[in-house]
């Protein structure tokens, strides 16, 4: 289940830093409190129902930091859990234990209420036929993991970051000079720096949306902040001649509205940027 984008590498120095971060130059409670030669095991508890995510990322962490700690796991990653579940017990060194818990939970709780809101919402457009995506709404240096956690939840990547897709968004085609200035200059661009990159337009009115077909050229229309009227025409105006995504403005109540008015994607930005973690934590027995 892991995408193409959270490497070896990736993982490696995510967790290399993490630890820095919050051991720095020792884990002086537990060094100072537990004789080294001390052994237990704890286990992961659910204290919350929802979707399990970062079950692998715990199993790189605790590996990273103790090779010798053992992990017996009991649910893997998408699976739907209910307070007292265990999703796991890891056995060895008390040291161990104790120095990597909060990063194994911070980084399960903050996943796992992700893959949670994501599923929740996918259950509220089943049979629509739209797809519910991320956005660039993340946590700095979290960013793979919160995506990653979308994924588990049963959504799709947006895009990773400024480099694997263009968007023109009402900014750029302000500072551009318009829709066909914007759509031009990008496509000139990739042109000349031979890059074959999709490009997708927001649009905030249906006298944009009429610029953009006119324009032409393009992957995807974004449907700004549009109520479920102008939205419905406006995926009647572009009759599938070019991917849809609604965007702005979606909460629970409105989402089932938005699917049925036939758009390809729905962007969601609160599934990263207002989230409260999953309660979970790791005890001793």
């Amino acid at each position: 289940m892991r995408p193409d984008y959270i490497t070896a590498q990736f993982l490696h120095q995510f967790i290399e830093s993490a630890l820095a971060e919050d051991i720095g130059d020792g884990d002086h409670s537990t060094l100072a409190a537990i004789p080294s030669e001390t052994t237990k095991r704890a286990r992961l508890l659910v204290k919350e129902d929802g979707i399990l995510a970062g079950i692998e990322l715990a199993q790189q962490i605790f590996e990273f930091f103790d090779p010798a700690l053992k992990l017996d796991i009991k649910l893997r990653d998408g699976s739907a859990i209910r307070k007292g579940d265990i999703a796991f017990t890891v056995e060895g060194s008390a040291r161990s234990i104790l120095t990597t818990e909060r990063l194994v939970l911070n980084c399960m709780q903050r996943m796992s209420a992700i893959a949670t809101k994501t599923h929740h919402l996918h259950t509220l457009i089943a049979g629509t036929g739209a797809k519910i995506l991320d956005t660039r709404k993340t946590t700095p240096n979290f960013r793979l993991l919160e995506k990653w956690a979308v994924l588990i939840g049963g959504g799709l990547n947006h895009r990773i970051g400024l480099f694997d897709m263009v968007m023109l968004k009402d900014n750029h085609i302000d500072m551009s000079g318009g829709i066909e200035q914007a759509i031009i200059r990008t496509k000139d661009y990739l042109r000349a720096s031979n890059r074959n990159l999709k490009i997708e337009v927001e649009t905030r009115s249906l006298d944009e949306v009429r610029e953009v077909l006119r324009v032409g050229g393009i992957d995807i229309i974004m449907l700004d902040n549009m109520d479920v009227k102008t939205m419905k025409s406006a995926v009647d105006l572009i009759g599938g001649r070019y991917k849809t995504e609604a965007s702005g403005g979606v909460t629970e109540e409105t989402i089932r509205a938005i699917a049925e008015c036939g758009v390809d994607f729905i962007s969601v930005g609160a599934l990263t940027h207002s989230i409260k973690s999953l309660d979970l934590s790791l005890k001793a027995f």
